[in-house]
């Protein structure tokens, strides 16, 4: 299998300034999928096996392994558009007896290999077909590209090789259309968007002016902390940044200062000062940070960054409720150490 050819690298870049962008082909022409950046967060997760999306010919389930949908009628492909010169950044994962390992990381059963993603990628990249041998101590072992298998050669062991891109959130995107979720699925009515209008004035979206409201932004950025989203008010178009907290007039430039503030008053900057954020995907696939205040957890954004910073290829131990969850840095996941459900981590640069 032609794992380049299934990525679909490009060059230049789409109209929407994205780096990548998904595509479904239903009926006679390949179509943009709205929110690609969901897929996108999950695909560049070694553990994901695949997502679920919703789209008009019903649930669609995408096979992250071979870039294949069930449903006969419906292909999919990722393109990556690349400015001259430049490649993507790629990780290179082995499936370990616990987790995904990226190469070139500590393993729980053998010791580290000096074999790197990047030196992986560019044996790929010269046969994307071929195989190669490499040694990790005493022990030899292959890599099969044709079947993304690792072969120990001495005790015959098959471990399950992936490739997936380096997760680099869109800076600049726009979403063509946006699509929000649907009132039963909103949990987010805690929060109040504003702007700062004329005069000094706080005034909070309304749907009937901009099309969406507190609820719909809310909603949008959970999905996405860091993302856009666009908006027209009678023939002008605007940006809200929620990595600046502003909104942009898109044609004049104008700026407008953006808060996001709970029913209680108190303001939800999306900066905390220069400490990342971290996250978790929460069931719903909405990003959630860790917070001591909410659902008993025993560490904070802040916890999780000092040991991360003391150890960024180890682990670390906390609770929730009544389980014990095990936090690895190296390959970003949450594992339940009582039903073994691994969640997709992030830490995110302020």
């Amino acid at each position: 299998m032609d794992y380049g050819k299934l990525l679909g690298y490009s060059r230049g870049t789409p109209a929407s300034g994205k780096h990548y962008e998904w595509q479904l082909f239903t009926g006679n022409q390949w179509l943009q999928t709205e929110n690609d950046h969901v897929i996108e967060t999950h695909y560049c997760q070694p553990g994901a096996k695949g997502i679920t999306i919703n789209t008009s010919h019903g649930n669609i389930f995408i096979d992250f392994d071979k870039l294949q949908t069930q449903s006969a009628a419906v292909k999919v492909k990722r393109l990556s558009f690349l400015p001259p010169g430049r490649t993507e950044e790629v990780g290179w994962y082995f499936r370990d007896d616990q987790l995904w390992r990226e190469y070139g990381t500590q393993s729980s059963s053998t010791g580290s290999s000096s074999l790197t993603s990047a030196d992986i990628e560019r044996l790929f990249t010269g046969n994307c077909q071929g195989t190669f041998s490499f040694t990790v101590g005493s022990m030899s072992y292959t890599i099969d590209f044709s079947t993304m298998i690792q072969t120990n050669c001495i005790t015959g062991m098959r471990r399950n090789v992936r490739r997936r891109p380096k997760f680099i959130p869109n800076t600049g995107q726009i979403y063509s259309t946006p699509v929000f979720p649907t009132a039963s699925n909103v949990t987010h009515g805690d929060y109040k968007w504003e702007f700062m209008a004329e005069e000094g004035v706080w005034e909070e979206y309304q749907a009937h002016i901009c099309a969406f409201d507190s609820t719909a932004i809310e909603a949008q950025y959970q999905l996405n902390p860091q993302g856009q989203i666009p908006f027209r008010i009678n023939r002008h178009t605007y940006t809200l940044d929620f990595s600046s907290m502003c909104q942009v007039n898109n044609k004049i430039g104008t700026k407008r200062a953006v808060r996001r503030t709970a029913k209680d008053g108190s303001q939800q900057n999306s900066s905390w000062g220069t400490l990342p954020r971290w996250q978790f995907l929460d069931i719903g696939g909405l990003w959630r940070d860790y917070s001591t205040g909410r659902r008993q957890c025993s560490v904070s954004s802040q916890d999780i960054e000092l040991q991360y910073q003391q150890n960024p290829t180890g682990t670390m131990m906390f609770t929730a409720h009544r389980f014990s969850y095990e936090l690895n840095f190296s390959a970003m996941t949450q594992r339940n150490v009582s039903t073994n459900t691994i969640r997709p981590v992030q830490r995110l640069n302020q």
